[in-house]
Formats: C-alpha cells, sequence, structure tokens
C-alpha cells in the first residue's frame, strides 16, 4: 500500500516532465514545486481524514456523492474515470517512444500496443498481481531517486571524484529567480499535475486486509516523501547543471548525471523513465477500472460493468479502459497534432477539478460526522485555506497562456460529463414513472461484491 501511493506520484512527470519546469523557471522551480506539493499534502490529509472514518469502494466519488449529491458524485467519478483513461493512452505512447529507441524499426502504435496489452493482462489476473508489479516498478524508481539525492549529495559537497561542490548554480545565470515571480506561480499549474496519482491508495485501500489502518499509515508519511523526492531531487540538478542548459529540458536527471561522470547515462535514465511510464500505466488501468465498478454502485454506469472474475477483478471496466486507451493510441499515430493533442489538452484541469471537490467535501462531512481518528490539520481554517489554494490554482490556469487551452477544455470535459448525468436521471425519471415497484429496485452498494472480495 506504501509504494502504490509514491508509485502513483512519481511518473514521467518526475524524471522528464520537471525540465520543462526548470526551463521555464530557473532555479526557482523548487519553490514551484514545493507550493504544489503542499497543497497536493493538504488535500490528501483531508482526504485520508474521509477514508479512515469511513472507507468505503470508491473513495472520493462516494463522499463527494454523500456531501454534495448525486449530481457532483456522478461529475467527480467520471472526471477521474476519464483522468486515467487518457493517462493510459498517454503512459503508452511515452512508452511506446522510448522503446522505439531501442527498436527503430518496430512502428511506434505496435510498441504501445504491446505495452498496452501486457499490463492489461496484469491487471486482469488479480488486484494482487497488479500490487505485485507496482511493488517492484515504484521500489525501482525509489531507489533510483534515492541513488541520485545521495550521489548529488557528495558531488555538491565536494565529496564526489572531480566535484568542485557548492551552490553557485543556483544563482550564477540570472539569479535564482531570473524569470520573476510569476513564473513561479505559473509553474505551480503543471506541478501539481506530476502530485496528481497519490489518492490511487486510498481507491486500493477497499481491496486491502485493514483499509483504515492501511491509508492511515500511507498518508501520514508517503506524501511527505514524495514531496521530498521532487524537490530534493530538483534542487540536486538545478545547483548541478545550470537551469538554462538545454539537456536540462528534455532530460533533467541525465543532464545531471552527466557531470557526475556516470556511464551510459542516457540509456540508464531512459530504463529507470520507461519502469516509471509501465508504473503509471498499470496504475492508470487499475484506477479507472476500480472507479468504473463503483459507478455502478449507484447506477452511475451500467450494471454490466460489476461483473467480477473468479479472482475478483472487474474484468470488463479494465477492458473499458483499454479500449479507450487503445483508440487514444491509435489517434496518436493517426491525427497526433488534432485528436490526440486534443484529448491530452482535454483533461488537463481534470484532475484538479477532482481535488477542488475533495477538499469542498470534506468540509462539508466533518460538520456531520465524527472525523475519526486521523484529522485534517487545524480544521476548519486550514481546509478553507487548502480550498482557496486550488481555486487560485484554477484561477491561473485559467488565464495563463500557457494553460489556458488546457482549461477550458477541461471546462468542456465537465460540462460533456453533467449532460450525461442529465440524460440519466431523465431515463430513470421515465423509467421509475413507467416500471412496477419491483422492476426498479436495485441492489444497495452494500449488497455487491467489491473486487478482490
Amino acid at each position: 500500500m506504501n509504494l502504490i501511493a509514491i508509485g502513483g506520484a512519481i511518473g514521467a512527470g518526475l524524471f522528464v516532465g520537471s525540465g520543462v519546469v526548470i526551463q521555464s523557471t530557473g532555479p526557482a522551480a523548487v519553490i514551484s514545486f514545493l507550493i504544489a506539493g503542499l497543497i497536493t499534502v493538504l488535500i490528501m490529509r483531508m482526504l485520508a481524514e474521509m477514508t479512515v472514518a469511513k472507507p468505503v469502494r470508491g473513495s472520493f466519488y462516494v463522499y463527494t456523492r454523500e456531501a454534495f449529491g448525486n449530481r457532483t458524485g456522478f461529475a467527480v467519478g467520471w472526471m477521474y474515470w476519464y483522468f486515467f483513461v487518457i493517462v493510459v493512452a498517454v503512459e503508452a505512447v511515452a512508452g511506446g517512444r522510448i522503446v522505439q529507441l531501442w527498436l527503430p524499426s518496430v512502428p511506434l502504435w505496435v510498441l504501445s500496443l504491446a505495452l498496452l496489452v501486457l499490463l492489461t493482462a496484469t491487471n486482469l489476473v488479480s488486484a494482487r498481481s497488479y500490487g505485485e508489479f507496482e511493488y517492484w516498478f515504484s521500489s525501482i524508481k525509489v531507489i533510483a531517486i534515492v541513488v541520485f539525492l545521495v550521489v548529488g549529495v557528495l558531488y555538491l559537497c565536494g565529496w564526489w571524484p572531480g566535484a568542485q561542490g557548492g551552490l553557485g548554480n543556483l544563482v550564477s545565470s540570472g539569479g535564482f529567480a531570473p524569470l520573476g515571480f510569476g513564473a513561479i506561480l505559473a509553474a505551480v499549474v503543471p506541478c501539481i499535475g506530476f502530485y496528481t496519482g497519490a489518492e490511487i491508495v486510498t481507491i486500493a485501500a477497499a481491496e486491502s486486509a485493514e483499509p483504515a489502518k492501511s491509508v492511515a499509515k500511507a498518508m501520514r508519511s508517503i506524501v511527505f516523501r514524495v514531496v521530498l523526492f521532487y524537490v530534493g531531487s530538483v534542487f540536486v540538478v538545478v545547483a548541478i547543471r545550470p537551469w538554462n542548459t538545454p539537456e536540462i529540458a528534455t532530460s533533467p536527471y541525465a543532464a545531471a548525471l552527466r557531470v557526475l561522470g556516470v556511464p551510459a547515462v542516457s540509456t540508464v535514465m531512459n530504463a529507470i523513465v520507461l519502469i516509471a511510464v509501465l508504473s503509471c500505466l498499470n496504475s492508470a488501468l487499475y484506477t479507472s477500472s476500480r472507479m468504473l465498478f463503483a459507478l455502478t454502485d449507484n447506477g452511475d454506469a451500467p450494471r454490466a460493468f460489476t461483473k467480477l472474475s473468479r479472482s475478483g477483478v472487474p474484468r470488463r471496466a479494465i477492458l473499458l479502459g483499454t479500449v479507450v486507451g487503445l483508440v487514444s493510441v491509435i489517434a496518436a499515430y493517426a491525427s497526433p497534432d488534432l485528436i490526440f493533442d486534443f484529448l491530452v489538452n482535454s483533461y488537463g484541469a481534470v484532475a484538479l477539478f477532482v481535488y477542488l471537490a475533495i477538499a469542498l467535501a470534506q468540509v462539508r462531512l466533518r460538520k456531520r460526522r465524527d472525523p475519526g481518528t486521523l484529522r485534517m490539520w487545524l480544521f476548519p481554517w486550514l481546509s478553507y485555506a487548502t480550498i482557496a489554494l486550488m481555486a487560485a490554482v484554477l484561477i491561473a490556469m485559467a488565464v495563463l497562456p500557457a494553460s489556458r487551452a488546457q482549461f477550458w477544455l477541461s471546462v468542456l470535459t465537465l460540462v460533456v460529463i453533467l449532460i450525461g448525468f442529465e440524460i440519466r436521471r431523465r431515463r430513470a425519471k421515465k423509467a421509475a414513472a413507467t416500471a412496477g415497484p419491483e422492476e426498479t429496485d436495485t441492489p444497495s452498494p452494500s449488497e455487491t461484491t467489491s473486487p478482490g472480495g
């Protein structure tokens, strides 16, 4: 469970995407990642409070539904599902591109499809199979980051062979914040996106032996470690290499390791990034299927997706995510600049909408019921501050040129989902008006079998 929490949040965004943030911010990217990490820690603490008090299948989908009603729950559940099925496609394409470096003669779509099939097969076996793969994927990522941090500190202290040491690179190329305070705030938007995934542990908890205990243990420490990994590694990168080095934009870790004289650094980093991509793909397939399964509890998704295999796996829900991911991979091959680009932009702010809903739900539910043993710090003021921070990030995303398209296309995604709710509501109302009482009875969530159960 601990490694699932780490694996969900540490992906290719850290190993590759952080370079883009550094190039647009300078050494002050460390501050951007720290602010985004603080927001993530607060959101996860709020979610952990609700999960420990009432561990349920569907996690925050259920909590937002309980707090604000059917419409909000429907929107949050489907937004989260949509976010992760697009992640399936994005990670499959990213993984295919890395493998293509070693197999240049094989078409990208074939490699992406092979990776998608491999991880789908893993998820179809059992929840334990997913957990085992994620355990090893996450372990390798954590080991790689810890080694990088240790080696980086040795270099900066002058204890590495040939190292001059010192922190001069933090201010030598235009100062610590060469692009200004506005750039630091603007970078918080993509940084929060990199942290997205830590909440997967609350979804996986439904299939653990002791859900409340597992979530409490993971959330108390793991999220802080994730922030340390992000902030610490970005600090090492900008301290070892000048922030405006062109290589940092494409591979920040490789750029730093090359200074240290690490042999075959490109191959090593490509292998680590591939593992990170496969980990995210594995988690995305798992998470999207479990959220779809949870959506069936209240009739928010077709009941056909409640069917479980003998090992307790919702295979139909997994296969739907795979099919949508496959269609998106084909779009990336056939129309990379139109259809695939639209899909990628249309989910950019969706996770932030979900996070804001989680924060609002925590405030409302805290006033209705006993929060349990794991509580949000300094309630209600810190909860209100978290909501204000999330709102500020979304406003910034709406107005900043670099993220404006993603925000408004994500709003379009939300509008489509809300239209889907209205269609579903009217159909249910019409069916209730024409059917008898016995025909309209549906099992309650407590009467259905949970995956892995």
